[in-house]
Order: C-alpha cells, then structure tokens, then sequence
C-alpha cells in the first residue's frame, strides 16, 4: 500500500517542480498537495512505529561522491549522449551486474564514468557510490583505501586479506551499491580486493573503464560494454574553442586554429593540452605550432593517432624552461600517483635545479614548477596533496620522448624482459627506470658509463644484485631500490663516488657501513626497511642534507655521535621509528644518540620525531629554527587513542604531548614548538585543575589550525580567567575536547564573568570566541550546557557538531541560538542520558518568540540522535522545524521519544502521538525514505 502511496507522492513532486505560466511562478496547486501527502505519510509511518515496536528508525543517503565533476571537465557532446542514456539504463537494470566502458586513451571514460556517478547520486539509484582508480599496476591496498575513505571506514587490520573480509562486511550492509573502478588493464580479482560479487550477495554493480574491451568482456566477464569514440570534428572545434579563448575566431585566425585542432585527433585530452598551451597568443605562434606540428614526427601508440601524440609533444616543447621539461619526464618515469617527495630526493640528486643547494629552495622551486605543469594540463592532482598524476597518454608520450636518442631505458610493470640490450646502446644509456617488471635476474654488472640514475621497484625478493653490479656507473647520482633483498649488500655501491640521492625503500638490510664512504651523499632514505642499527660510519656522510628512516620499527640502537657529524642535516625523518633516546650524560657506557646532539645541527628546518620521555629533551634544547615538524613527546594513556601518524600530515607543524603535568613544567624548547604548531594534541593531564593560564594561550596557541585535549581527570578548567583580558580570539578550525569528567567550563569563571544561569554553567562564555570554528567534538565531558543564552559569537562558522558520553549535560542548543547556526552541516548527539531536548525554549516576551517561531538549519544534511534515555523531543511543539537538505536521519535508542516536537502543561510533558507532524518539514530528499524501510 504504501509504495502505490510513494508511486503518487513522487509524481506529485514532478508536478511540483514544474512551474506555471511559462515558468515564472511555482505549481502552487501540486506544490500543496504534495505537502499535504507529506503529512499524511508521516502520520503513517507513527502509526507504523506503534505497531511496530522500532526503536530505530534511520535512513542514509548515498553518501557523498568520491570526485564532483566540475562543469569544465564534463561537456554534453552529442555523441557521448546515446552512449551516456545506455550506461545509465545499464546500470538501472539488476540483471546486468558488471558493466564496461572501453576507448582509447585519451577519449574520455574517467570523464563519462564520474558524469555518471553525479547523475546516479542525483537520482538516488544506489544507497552507496564508490569509486577508485585501478591503473596499469594495481595496488589492492591502495584500491582498498580509496574505496573505503568513501564509506567512512577505517582498516584495523594490515593484511590484504584481512583488509578485503571487513571491506566485503561494509558493503554488505549496503543494500545496492555502484563500485566504480577505473582504467583497468587486466583481470582484476574482486573478491581480493574485498568486493561481493554473486547471486548470493548481489549487492554491487561494478562499472569498469579499459582501453581493451577483452579485458571487460574476457578477464572481468562485463555482461555489457559499450564504446566510447572520439569526437566529431564540430563537437571538437567546439571544444577547442572553449578552452583557447575568444580570441581563437578572430578575423586571420580561424584558418590555422582549425588545422591546429584537428592534429588532436578528436581526443579530449589532447584538445585540452594543445588549447591551454595555446590560449591567448598572437596569430604568429599559432602558425609557427602549426608548423612544428606538421614536422614533429611521433610513434603512434596503439589505436592513438601519431597527431595527437605530436600535439602533446608540442605541448612539451613549449614548456618555458629546461627545468619544466625535465621534471616532466621526472614525473612520468615515476608512475601513477607518485609521491612529491620521491620527486624531491630526485631533483635534488640529479641537480636539477642549477644555483639551488638547499633542499627547502628545492621543494620551494619544485612546487612552482609542478603547478605550472599542472596549469599546462601535463600534470594532475592525486588522491591526495601529497601526490600527483599524469594522464596515461600523456605519460606514454612523456616515456616516448625520454627514451629517444637511447637516453631512457624503460621497462613498466606486466612489461617482461627476457634479455638486456647490446652493449653499444647501453653506454647510452642515461637513465633505468624498471617498475615492477618481470626480471627474473639482473646481470652480473652494466656498462653504462654515462648513467646518471638508476631505479629498481621489484615485488620478487629473490631477485639478486651482485657485488659487482655498479662498478661500470661512475656518473651515477640516484639510486633508487625498492623491493629487494639486500642482506648480502653489493659492495660496488661504494665505489660510486658522485652518488647524491640513495633510496633503499621496503628493503632487507644488514650491515651497510660501507656506506659511509659515499662522501658527497646528500639524501638517504632507508624508508620500510628492516634496519635495526644505523652504523657509526653514516656519521662520515658530512654533505649529508636528508635522512629518512620512517617506519623502520626495528631500528633500536644509534649509536652516540652519529648526528652531530651530520652538520648540513637540514631535514631528518623518522616516524613510527627509532625510540631509544637516552638522557644526556645518562652514563659513561651510553649506547644510544641523545637529544643534545640535535643541537648540533643548525641547518635542521624539518623534523618528524618520536620522544618517549619529556626527561630526555635538554634544558637548554630549542626548535627556534624548524619549519617543519610533527613531534611527539610522551606515551599515549590507551590503546584507542595511539601515536597515529597517518592523520597528521595535512599540518605543516603538528606537536602531540602526553604531559602527566602542567604546560607551565614544559621545556623552553618545547614552548617553542608550541608557539608555532598548527595541530596540537594534549593527552593524560595528571593532578591539574587548570591547565593553562591567559598568557599562556596568548603565547602558545596563536597559530593553532587543530586542537585536541583529552585524557584529564581532574581539569575543571582549560585557561584561567585573570579579569586582564576581555576576550580571548582562538583561530583553532577544529576542536576536540574529550574524557575530561570533571570540566566545567573552557574559561574558568571569576568575579567578573557571567559564570552561571539557572539551566547550569556553560562550557563557552564571553571571554572565549572561536571565529574560524568549524569542528566541534566533545566526548565524555562534564559540561552542563555548551553555550549560554546571550553568547553565540563563535558559532556562525560550524560545520560539524558531535557530542557524545556527555553524562551532565541537560542542554544542547537555545532557541536563539539557531540563527547562528545556519552553517551547521553534521550533528551527532549520542549517550547524553540527561538530554530531554535539542532545542530548548528560553523564557522571553511573546512579540520576541513569534519573530522566531521557526527554526531551520538549512545546510543540514547528516542528523543522528543515539542512546539517549531520557530524550523527549526536538524541540517544543510551537515552532516550525524545517531541515531543507538533510539527507541523512538516524534515530536509534531513545525509549522515551514519541514525537519529534513536544508540548508542556504545567510541570508535565505530553506528546501528540506522532513522531513527524505537520509542523516539521523535511526537503523532498528527505520525505519518502522514511516510507523505505517498511515497503
């Protein structure tokens, strides 16, 4: 029955959403009607309820797409329409479970595919959408992780295996989902990587995107697939057009532009790359293109026209410096995805940037280049800030253009090599790069005299290096290994003597003390490798400018007066590291590196460290030169809450601190670091009852981004109040403040401050504003109430509001308060047992009420309300609520909830019976899901 009812109400919606008198005024007949059916659904899904005995009721929406597609990258060509129509009706259709998108290169599938996820969120054809890029080597957990950062999921487990277990659990909770993989070149296992598929679990549609349409219909067993071709030659002049401006249709122009167009090919990628390079020059730079276009001779990869490789190594050539071109050819070298810091330690070794001899004027130029390259369409953004891509045609050509001349020898994963090329070419050789290949083993040694870079990324750790194997490469200035087995380690290593940047990332290490003898090495990375002792002789590396040793967990012993040798040392890494840090003077048989010899070291701009104990740091230790750093002192309190790396490096400083004590009992030197830090973390304050002063705050906390108090037993107070200053400005975006049971307020309270009002002391008052506060979590504290009435000033900017545990706590949100939280797009509120309403009602003169009998959180979309005992309503039955874009509701565990609005009579509180009247509105989004669950 009430599926014919939703049948009626959505075509009702349609009515309503068309307009009346050639479109200038709303359907207000249907648009009535719709919210009268409205209410009379509400009214049965109570009676529902009732019946029922539910004690909760929850809808989610498709959660939010992993890429929004900007209007500039989708553009409605007439022949991607037919094509568009047929995945979408594809995809609607349950019998058809995976389905294919195949094109060459360039032709456009990423854009179509993301054109669809937008068009299937809008009209609601899956509870979930996830998507993730595949690319010519996979990487599953990398898939995994893209895949589960779009369903809020968080991996616990380190296996691959384990990993694909709890990924598979997740999406079986969904009941339809579309997964999304992109560029897949070969068959890809899903239930591996943790995706259900068969009659058993038919929860996903999996939409596919390949160059190949055998790998669709062969490997992948795609029930459908459909080609993606170029453009027509209109739709792209028209296109072309768009990007190069107005200028491009100028009166002696449009000849040579047309022909400059047409040597894309029809591919988009090439249009965009060409057009951009292109926008806004004179008539003679477009002839002189044209000109070099018709000469540029290029391979013609396969099913790709030559023109459209030549336009994009025109593109190329226009790049305005050396430094542009070979970073370029950097970047594609390096694969998909690749990491900016592998980037650096690159530019850095090969000298790319001539009169630069710093690593921070490196990463500073480094940047800059990038960006341009991004801005000429060569480079893209990665999944994440620390990363960059490059489309796949566009790195092929890159590759094509390296490799000219013999300079590049490259051979790319699924490439095999059975054997190596003659002698003669390999002496002109400049550069190897074999990601992944399928070697079965390297040669006793190359002769490649003119070598200047070396990269081996293997996945087989019986592949060997001999000794000998880099006796022939005296010009070598990078190496970079990855993946191999090194405990017999090639003594040659020690003979090149023009080395600058060596990697040995992921390896198995034993004794590498010969390399100490590497005496212009100015970037040394051992990154995942099993090193467990950094030898004395590293200590003779004086040129040394970068030392990475992250995630090497079982390195325990440095031995003393290794740093302090290292006086160029500008940036040293070790994350989820070395621990063993010894106190100065600690004892005549010191067996590790302490602190003091940091001092050392002043060129050090960047630090990430790990201090066990506070003791260890020097009295006199100062951090007056970092630029960079993510620091931790002390030993996290509980397991949940650990030393997590991971979630920290959006922040340029971050310190993390569990100070059993005081900030006044800090270190000068960690003070500083306080000064700077953007992220702060505060964790197990013991036997304090105020943990910072005024001055404090307003010498410590200015340029704070992040701030994260937890674990204080006894804190009453964050800052004391000394009645000097009238208001306090914190520019923190985010703050979490949790496990503090005894708080009563963030400011304490003194004579001349408004401390309390009859509902109880508020955990903000008048002396502290938080104007950029967009994040708020407060987890088991033991506030009463978050605001007072009269003080809303820092809350106009709020985004996301999550309490929970709060065991005190009788009072969210006033009524007056509402109007400043027209931001507030995510609110949580669970295990508050004292809690009888969100919105309360404030005491004030009727004509005042009646102005805001109406509450709307506009930007609202996600609204859960768990585990609260006590909760008897929203708010009070006299005001109108209205939700225009929730789209996420959860009510789960509150056994006294009747009705969503209540009324008082007298002392007493009754409830009207339904759960939504007609005075609570929901945005079209929202109304029928609640029919769901019962359908």
């Amino acid at each position: 029955m009430i599926n014919l009812e939703v049948s009626l109400v959505r075509g009702l919606e349609d009515d309503a959403k068309n307009k009346c008198f050639i479109g200038l005024c709303p359907n207000v007949k249907a648009r009535y009607q719709l919210r009268k059916k409205a209410e009379e659904g509400a009214s049965s899904v109570d009676e529902l309820l009732q019946q029922g005995g539910f004690d909760k009721v929850s809808y989610w929406d498709v959660p939010q797409p992993i890429v929004v597609v900007p209007t500039k990258d989708f553009e409605d060509f007439n022949s991607r329409k037919l094509v568009f129509n047929n995945i979408m009706e594809a995809v609607k259709d349950p019998i058809l479970n995976i389905i294919g998108v195949y094109g060459m290169p360039g032709v456009g599938k990423t854009t179509l595919v993301k054109e669809v996820v937008r068009q299937v969120k809008e009209d609601k054809l899956f509870d979930s959408v996830v998507m993730a890029v595949v690319t010519r080597t996979p990487d599953i957990k990398n898939i995994q992780d893209q895949i589960a950062d779009t369903l809020g999921l968080t991996f616990k487990e380190s296996s691959i295996s384990g990993r694909a277990s709890r990924l598979c659990q997740s999406l079986k909770k969904e009941k339809k989902i579309l997964v999304v993989l992109d560029d897949i070149w070969a068959k890809l296992d899903l239930m591996e990587v943790g995706i259900p598929l068969g009659e058993e679990d038919q929860v996903c549609t999996i939409l596919l995107t390949s160059r190949d349409r055998n790998v669709l219909l062969k490997d992948m067993d795609a029930k459908k697939s459909f080609s993606l071709g170029i453009l027509t030659h209109e739709e792209a002049w028209d296109f072309f057009k768009k990007i190069a401006g107005k200028d491009v249709e100028s009166h002696d122009l449009p000849p040579i532009a047309i022909e400059v167009a047409k040597r894309c090919g029809g591919l988009p990628v090439a249009i965009r790359t060409l057009a951009t390079s292109l926008k806004n020059e004179p008539p003679f730079a477009w002839e002189d293109a044209l000109q070099q276009l018709n000469r540029l001779p290029s391979s013609n990869f396969k099913g790709v026209p030559a023109a459209v490789c030549s336009s994009i190594e025109w593109s190329y050539d226009r790049l305005p410096s050396e430094e542009h071109k070979q970073t370029f050819l950097l970047c594609a070298l390096m694969g998909h995805n690749a990491l900016f810091g592998d980037l650096l330690m690159y530019a850095t070794g090969l000298g790319l940037f001539h009169g630069i001899n710093t690593v921070r004027k490196t990463r500073t130029r480094l940047l800059t280049v990038v960006s341009h390259l991004k801005a000429s369409c060569l480079l893209v953004d990665s999944y994440s800030n620390q990363r960059f891509d490059m489309h796949e045609l566009i790195c092929d050509v890159a590759i094509s253009i390296a490799s000219k001349g013999n300079h590049v020898f490259s051979v790319r994963p699924q490439d095999v090599l059975d054997d190596w090329p003659d002698g003669d070419i390999m002496k002109s050789w400049e550069m190897i790069s074999l990601q992944n290949a399928n070697i079965s083993m390297l040669p006793d040694h190359l002769k490649c005299p003119k070598l200047v870079c070396f990269e081996m990324l293997s996945e087989d750790r019986r592949v060997k290096i001999a000794a000998k194997f880099f006796k022939e490469m005296k010009n070598l200035k990078v190496l970079y290994l990855s993946g191999m087995n090194l405990s017999s380690f090639p003594s040659s290593i020690s003979l090149l003597a023009n080395l600058r940047t060596l990697c040995l990332t992921d390896c198995v290490l034993s004794d590498i003390s010969l390399l100490g003898e590497l005496k212009n090495l100015e970037i040394l990375s051992l990154q995942l490798s099993n090193i467990e002792i950094l030898p004395e002789e590293i200590g003779q590396l004086t040129k040394l400018k970068w030392l990475g040793l992250t995630d090497c967990p079982q390195l325990k012993r440095i031995p003393p007066g290794v740093f302090c040798k290292l006086s160029r040392l500008e940036e040293l890494y070790m994350t989820n590291s070395f621990k063993e840090w010894e106190a100065e003077g600690h004892s005549s048989q010191q067996s590790n590196s302490s602190l003091v010899e940091l001092k050392a070291l002043s060129c050090l701009t960047a630090l990430q460290i790990y201090i066990h104990n506070a003791k260890v740091i020097p009295k006199d230790f100062s951090f007056e030169k970092l630029q960079r750093y993510i620091i931790f002192i002390g030993e996290a309190s509980n397991s949940d809450w650990d030393w997590n790396w991971s979630r920290v490096r959006d922040y340029s400083r971050t310190l993390k601190l569990s100070l059993q004590t005081s900030i006044r009992f800090l270190n000068n030197g960690v003070k500083v670091l306080l000064k700077k830090a953007e992220n702060l973390y505060i964790d197990e304050v013991k036997g304090v009852e105020i943990l910072l002063h005024e001055s404090e705050v307003e010498d410590y906390f200015q340029q704070l981004k992040n701030l994260h108090i937890e674990n204080g037993a006894m804190i009453q107070y964050i800052f004391k109040d000394n009645d000097d200053v009238h208001q306090i400005e914190f520019q923190v975006e985010s703050l979490t403040l949790q496990g503090l049971p005894n708080l009563i307020s963030f400011c304490s309270q003194n004579k001349g401050s408004i401390s309390t009002s009859p509902q109880g002391t508020a955990l903000f008052n008048q002396k502290t504003l938080f104007p950029k506060l967009n994040e708020l979590v407060l987890n088991s504290i033991g506030i009463e109430r978050i605001w007072p009435p009269r003080w809303f000033c820092s809350t106009q900017n709020l985004r996301t509001l999550i309490i929970e545990g709060c065991a005190n706590l009788k009072h969210v949100l006033s009524d007056s308060m509402v109007e400043y939280l027209q931001q507030l797009e995510y609110l949580t509120i669970s295990e508050c047992k004292c809690i009888q309403e969100i919105i309360s009602k404030v005491k004030i003169t009727k004509k005042a009420f009646e102005n805001r009998a109406l509450i709307c959180l506009p930007q609202l979309n996600s609204f859960k309300l768990k585990d609260l005992q006590d909760l008897i309503g929203f708010c009070h039955e006299d005001y109108t609520v209205e939700f225009p874009a929730l789209k996420i509701l959860e009510i789960e565990n509150c056994p006294k909830l009747k009705g969503f609005t209540y009324k008082s009579m007298s002392n007493d509180i009754s409830i009207d019976g339904v759960l939504f009247n007609k005075k609570i509105l929901f945005s079209t989004q929202c109304i029928f899901p609640f029919f769901s669950p019962f359908s």
